[in-house]
């Protein structure tokens, strides 16, 4: 039977192909798709998502509406990954609940969904990111943070260019610029709404909002949760190679 270091680095090596293949078909046919039921929501309505998309990712540059937790006790990988496991089980819970909540509840409810959502989603990173004992109060770690938001939520293309971003981070970072002001926020804002915006835009179709809510926050949580895991992996991969 392999051991935990054994399935982690077979899982991690799994990842990393995905994460470096070319644009499929279907992708090419998710992002069509996205356009068609972009152009079905009010004009005004994608003005405020994308200003809460900006406000919540300068949120996380500044550290302004967080709770900074403060890095997990010096345990086993092991012991860490069962600790995000947990974190991950329960906003994907709390996930899930709130989208079923806001979907049953109209149009204006069900659209408030979506900063509360990505607050969630910033939360669990914030909390992942401690899990595996890095300082989030050092800017480049959010930095970094906000780069696995990226990977889980942009298109692919997108993606094998954050991926390629990543790649032995540890140098990378040294070579970021002391002022944070100089992150690309724009571009990651954008590409957030453009690829994540397919599935949650229909939790806005009446009649279909509240099963929608629930099952695409469980899923975009855990989706996130996982790319969070393998990124940290990645870092760690001298723990169980």
């Amino acid at each position: 039977m392999p051991s935990y270091e054994e399935t982690v680095a077979k899982e991690l090596r799994l990842w990393q192909r995905q994460m470096l293949k070319k644009p499929s078909a279907a992708n090419r046919l998710a992002k069509a798709t996205q356009k068609w039921i972009n152009n079905l929501i009010p004009e005004k309505i994608h003005e405020i998502i994308t200003t809460t998309i900006k406000q919540m990712t300068r949120g996380v540059l500044f550290g302004a509406e967080f709770i900074t937790p403060l890095p997990a006790p010096a345990v086993s990988f092991e012991q860490q990954e069962d600790e995000v496991r947990r974190r991950i089980s329960f906003y994907k819970t709390a996930g899930a609940a709130e989208g079923g909540v806001a979907g049953a509840g109209g149009f204006w409810l069900a659209l408030a969904d979506f900063p509360l959502l990505l607050s969630l989603k910033m939360k669990l990173l914030f909390d992942i990111t401690a899990c595996y004992g890095y300082p989030i109060n050092d800017y480049r770690e959010r930095i970094f943070l906000l780069h696995i938001f990226q990977l889980a939520f942009s298109s692919q293309e997108r993606r094998r260019e954050v991926y390629l971003q990543i790649v032995d981070w540890e140098e990378k970072s040294k070579l970021l610029p002391e002022d944070i002001h100089a992150f690309d926020w724009r571009t990651f804002q954008q590409e957030y709404r453009d690829y994540i915006d397919l599935a949650k835009m229909a939790q806005l179709i009446p009649g279909i909002g509240a099963a929608v809510g629930v099952v695409v926050n469980y899923q975009l949580i855990d989706k996130l949760g996982k790319t969070a895991m393998n990124a940290y992996r990645m870092r760690k991969k001298g723990k169980f190679e």
